[in-house]
């Protein structure tokens, strides 16, 4: 063979051989009906495909009854627009998979119906859905299976799909790093726990363009290990929720490290728009959460320095207090909140640290009376942290308690007429500052 024609015969068969696999599972023997169940069938594909080096397993338009699929590396899954991926309702179908990385949700349920651990280049995309037909599931959390469980994973790629009807959590990405979330749909009312996204102990974390209504918290940072979760931006994003619509814990073991929230509108949020929370020890530092829109929510703001002090793992001993400092919030705008008030708090000894709160504007439901104004609130520090933990607040517009260096910039509240309650009200706060903000008493 001439030494040209070798050339492109050589780069022919390079470029071949690179290809990525295209892997149909109705190939693999899937029927698409949505009555037989098709785990091996569709697990056969992800075999293959992982088998040729890596590509797409391929669900045209029908429904795909399955228990739990083990997912693989440098392998897609793309669920075409008409394509859904039932999970089954018989609790068998998904048996027990024990993650070598251990954190408090060992606790949890340890079943899912989409499963990876230590795995590289993982993806789910497409147009399709994922329903896990949820309310078929009932009792405590071993008995729910998750949609999603990834662990320790590594470029991590979800978007355009639909995921509802998770019998628990939606999704839980547990130690992962460099995960990317784009233009999901999320509808998952259907059973308890039925958080939005669950981004625990993970870094560089982007999620963007989503649209959440969930039965718990829409999207939500933990750190159920000694694993800090860091580096996550989250933008554009429409949610609705039971629970919290954003929130950093309640779970802190490891704490929250550069976190950017932004572009976000939320509606019919049941307990908190922001809630940033530190209960179980760890540090929570440098965050900002700006050009968010809220309507009807139960409070704006939620921020929490507690001591809970749950152990993430047994035979470990309780975290210490940990700590809350250097967060701004700026350009949120809230309509139609609770009557209860918004809370910054830390504990005697342990306070939040360098909070700035600029451009905020809050309307408030009001009717506030003067004995709540006057009421002596508990610290409380071990119990669960919500809005509500402390009861209506002396405040209708912002409580703060055990706080240093506290700055509210251009900060206005409003409440109705018969609100008898001052706008803000502080105990042992240093270094307060308040500019622009007239009704609550800055110059």
């Amino acid at each position: 063979m001439e030494p040209v024609l070798r050339r492109h015969f050589l780069a022919a068969v390079s470029a071949a051989a690179a290809r990525p696999a295209l892997i149909n599972v109705r190939e693999q023997g899937a029927a698409g009906d949505g009555q037989r169940l098709e785990t091996k069938a569709i697990q056969q594909a992800l075999e293959a495909c992982a088998g040729a080096g890596g590509g797409t397993v391929y669900f045209p338009p029908g429904k795909y009854l399955s228990g739990t699929i083990y997912l693989k590396s440098n392998v897609a899954l793309h669920l075409e627009r008409g394509a859904v991926l039932l999970g089954s309702k018989n609790l068998e179908d998904y048996p027990a998979t024990v993650a070598q990385y251990r954190s408090y949700t060992d606790n949890y349920t340890e079943r899912s119906l989409l499963y990876g651990e230590n795995l590289e280049n993982v993806a789910l995309e497409g147009g399709g859905t994922i329903d896990g037909q949820g309310a078929a599931f009932q009792g405590a959390y071993q008995v729910r299976p998750y949609l999603i469980r990834l662990v320790g994973c590594r470029k991590v790629a979800v978007s355009e799909v639909t995921l509802q009807d998770a019998a628990m959590w939606v999704q839980h990405y547990l130690a992962c790093e460099n995960v990317y979330i784009r233009g999901i749909t999320v509808a998952s009312r259907c059973n308890a726990n039925n958080d939005g996204i669950d981004i625990d102990s993970c870094e560089r974390v982007r999620i963007a363009d989503c649209d959440i209504s969930s039965g718990d918290d829409a999207i939500v940072l933990k750190s159920t290990s000694s694993r800090a979760c860091r580096n996550v931006t989250i933008t554009n994003c429409v949610l609705s929720t039971a629970g919290n619509a954003l929130r950093l814990g309640a779970e802190s073991h490891g704490g929250f490290e550069n976190i950017a929230i932004s572009n976000c509108a939320i509606y019919e949020a049941r307990l908190a728009g922001v809630a940033l929370e530190i209960v179980d020890g760890g540090v929570m530092e440098r965050v900002n959460v700006s050009d968010i829109t809220m309507n009807q929510v139960g409070a704006p703001i939620f921020v929490r320095l507690g001591n809970r002090a749950r152990r993430f793992q047994e035979g470990k001993a309780k975290p210490a207090v940990g700590r809350l400092r250097n967060v701004i919030l700026s350009n949120v705008q809230a309509a139609g909140a609770g009557k209860t008030g918004c809370s910054i708090t830390g504990l005697p000894g342990h306070l939040v640290e360098h909070v700035t709160l600029e451009n905020v504007r809050l309307w408030f439901e009001g009717g506030g009376t003067r004995e709540d104004g006057r009421r002596a609130l508990p610290e409380v520090p071990d119990k669960y942290p919500e809005f509500s933990m402390f009861g209506v607040l002396p405040a209708y517009g912002f409580y703060c308690r055990h706080v240093r260096r506290l700055t509210f910039h251009n900060v206005e509240v409003y409440a109705p007429k018969d609100e008898e309650r001052l706008p803000l009200a502080t105990d042992d706060v240093e270094d307060l500052a308040v500019a622009g903000s007239s009704n609550l008493g800055g110059a």
